[in-house]
């Protein structure tokens, strides 16, 4: 997800291959040691790998990871032009986040304002005394953007997509998984003590005792949490984690929180929802059994900790170190924090790009860095690796033709979202402070919570960009829909300029997989509108599942480190995508080659376009981390490392054997090749 590094733009540029010299594949590294059938990761980025070095303020140094700096550096060129003319800002959104960037830019303000401004929460906080008051005090929180322990969402319903529904869902932990709170390795030891040492530091600086009990009490507090709070591989089934209930029958299965309270203060302003989803009604049990049980001084620690927690990368240095010294150093190896300028656009913006202003940025970022022939070229890549998966379904031998119809239904309607959105939001009523930035992330949240409200009950905006354009990521939405923003439709991944080849190996892939994700082991329980139903014959079914667990047995074989062995459960639906996308991808370049009349044995720089279509692929995914950074990954990131998304597709797909000649017997050709789709 987006990490953002300050470069000069030429020399970001030069890193990816954006200069105008620079041909659109990058060649230059690929091994003359390694042979492709033998490794074809270390054939292509094997040089690279062994001559880069990673920066102390990087935890990985990616393909993906140099084209976000190269777009972080875009953005804060425009950014710095919008404060220095503010005739630039013509919109709503632009003006927003020239003053939110100004606020986080501003460090002697940020020092000078300390906690000022979230002592309105932290003093509801310290006034906690009465058991009766916690309900509210949970949602206020919970309003403000902190889910300490219930996290909420207003979204389509998943079993009615037309309307949107409020749902519930478990959150509130400070270790990064669950599972943490239980292991007893070396590596978890380190980890829960720098958590400890974090607590105790951000408690201690906003003038809270947090002695070793304290500290105890904490830790077994979430503890308790942690046992009610489902594994990731768990919460990956989305029938088990849709749970219907009316306010009162959510009252009657979960007692000791007032349920009607919580939600009163809410939903404010709205009306009171008649049924609503918990995703998890055992956590939803546990949170209000420690709300009658808990003492409240435990929870006045705890939910301190969430604010300070939440909002400490916006605060004084005293809390922004703190909260690097944890989450930067302890849990993925950083020895230095980031530029300034890559912390306050990732906070402004989010990961995922899915925070309450982040379509300001997508605003600023696609006026300057997407046009309409890329935007064109982009939607024949989706149409000729739809047709792709089309054929492929039509020609699958273990799936029975109701089941397939529904398929191909289900693949006709889906929905891509290429680029940017038509119209970008007004953000009525949102006011921005150019010298207070943990007050804007405050107020963005109070009121993005506000908007998700007036949504409640309210039809589902099909049309709606739930994601900012500026990120460099893909998404399969939730409602049948594929989002390639223009953040990532850009060098290494896709260039207009570039050859059919290197563009279905990059960011054709690309579409393959998450073309793929509605047809994953998750995704193939929704249909075609997106709705949650089983549209499969039992026959069928099985037979997916049967291929799925071959896959997931293939993955959980592998171990990237000494004693982490890649989770094929909790990675499975990115695998399938993985290695469904690949062949899907090279079909549709197959449709591309056809179509211009270029042959497939035409050599560009020494290489087929089907070898150059592989070249591609394995250059977006090369990636330099740290031990810790890796570790991390394992333990809680459904996404399998970099260098497998490379070896295991490739060595499944006969396409890749055919390409580079590679015989059986080789590392690079499965024995036993694994397909779903």
């Amino acid at each position: 997800m987006p990490r953002f590094t300050r470069h000069r733009v030429a020399l970001a540029s030069a890193l990816l291959g954006l200069a105008a010299s620079a041909p659109a594949l990058d060649l230059a590294g690929l091994s003359k040691e390694v042979k492709p059938c033998d490794d074809f990761y270390a054939f292509v980025n094997g040089n690279w790998e062994a001559a880069t070095e990673l920066p102390p303020n990087r935890a990985r140094v990616s393909s993906a990871e140099q084209l976000r700096q190269a777009n972080d550096e875009l953005l804060t060129k425009a950014l710095l032009e919008l404060a220095d003319k503010p005739a630039l800002q013509t919109t709503p959104g632009l003006k927003l986040i020239a003053a939110y960037f100004a606020s986080g830019m501003d460090e002697a303000a940020i020092e000078a304002r300390g906690l000022s401004s979230i002592t309105p929460l932290l003093n509801r906080i310290d006034g906690l005394q009465r058991r009766e008051d916690l309900p509210a005090l949970l949602a206020l929180l919970a309003r403000s953007g902190i889910a300490a322990p219930l996290a909420h969402a207003v979204q389509p319903d998943r079993k009615d997509t037309r309307r949107n529904v409020l749902s519930l869902s478990q959150a509130g932990l400070g270790l990064p998984d669950r599972d943490d709170y239980f292991r007893d390795d070396e590596r978890t030891r380190t980890v829960k003590a720098a958590y400890r040492s974090f607590a105790a530091t951000v408690l201690g600086a906003s003038g809270r005792t947090a002695s070793e009990q304290d500290l105890d009490a904490l830790m077994a507090f979430e503890t308790q949490l942690a046992e009610a709070s489902r594994e990731r591989v768990k919460l990956r089934d989305p029938n088990a984690s849709y749970n219907p209930m009316s306010p009162a029958e959510l009252a009657a299965a979960a007692p000791g929180l007032d349920w009607t309270a919580y939600l009163a203060v809410l939903t404010a302003g709205a009306k009171m929802p008649q049924r609503l989803l918990v995703g998890q009604p055992e956590f939803a049990v546990r949170t209000a059994r420690l709300a009658a049980d808990t003492p409240l001084a435990t929870w006045r620690q705890y939910l301190a900790l969430r604010v300070l927690d939440a909002a400490a990368p916006r605060l004084p240095q005293a809390f922004a170190n703190a909260s690097f010294d944890y989450r930067g150093k302890t849990l993925t190896g950083l020895q230095a924090r980031p530029p300034r300028t890559e912390d306050v656009i990732l906070q402004i913006g989010g990961r995922t790009g899915s925070e309450p202003v982040a379509l300001a940025l997508g605003e600023l970022f696609v006026a300057r860095a997407f046009s309409p022939e890329a935007q064109r070229r982009s939607r024949l890549l989706v149409e000729d690796i739809r047709a792709s998966l089309k054929e492929r379904i039509e020609k699958l031998d273990w799936m029975t033709p109701p089941t397939k119809a529904k398929a191909l239904d289900k693949l006709a309607q889906m929905q891509p979202m290429i680029g940017a959105p038509d119209k970008w939001p007004q953000f009525e009523g949102l006011q921005m402070n150019g010298n207070d930035y943990a007050g804007n992330w405050l107020r963005a949240a109070l009121w993005f919570s506000a908007q998700q409200m007036k949504d409640l009950d309210a039809p589902v905006d099909r049309g709606r960009w739930r994601v900012s354009p500026h990120i460099v990521n893909a998404f399969a939405g939730g409602l049948n829909q594929i989002y390639f923003p223009a953040g990532i439709l850009q060098p290494p991944f896709f260039d207009a300029k570039a050859d059919d080849a290197t563009n279905y190996g990059g960011i054709g892939m690309v579409i393959g997989h998450e073309i793929t994700h509605h047809f994953d082991d998750s995704g193939r329980n929704f249909d075609a509108g997106g709705s949650l139903a089983d549209w499969w014959t039992p026959a069928d079914a099985a037979g997916y599942k049967a291929r799925a667990d071959k896959v997931a047995e293939r993955y959980s074989a592998i171990s990237p480190l000494p004693g982490y062995h890649i989770d094929g459960r909790l990675t499975l639906g990115e695998n399938i995508s993985d290695m469904s996308g690949l062949p899907i991808a090279y079909e549709g370049l197959q449709r591309a080659l056809k179509r211009s009349g270029i042959a497939g044995n035409k050599l560009v720089d020494g290489y087929t376009p089907a070898q150059r279509f592989f070249i591609s692929n394995a250059l977006i995914w090369r990636t330099k981390v740290r031990p810790e950074y890796l570790i991390n990954q394992i333990r809680t990131d459904p996404h399998s490392p970099a260098r497998y998304r490379v070896l295991v597709p490739m060595s499944n797909s006969p396409y890749f054997a055919q390409a580079f000649s590679c015989k059986a017997g080789s590392a690079m050709v499965a024995a036993d090749p694994v397909t779903v789709w």
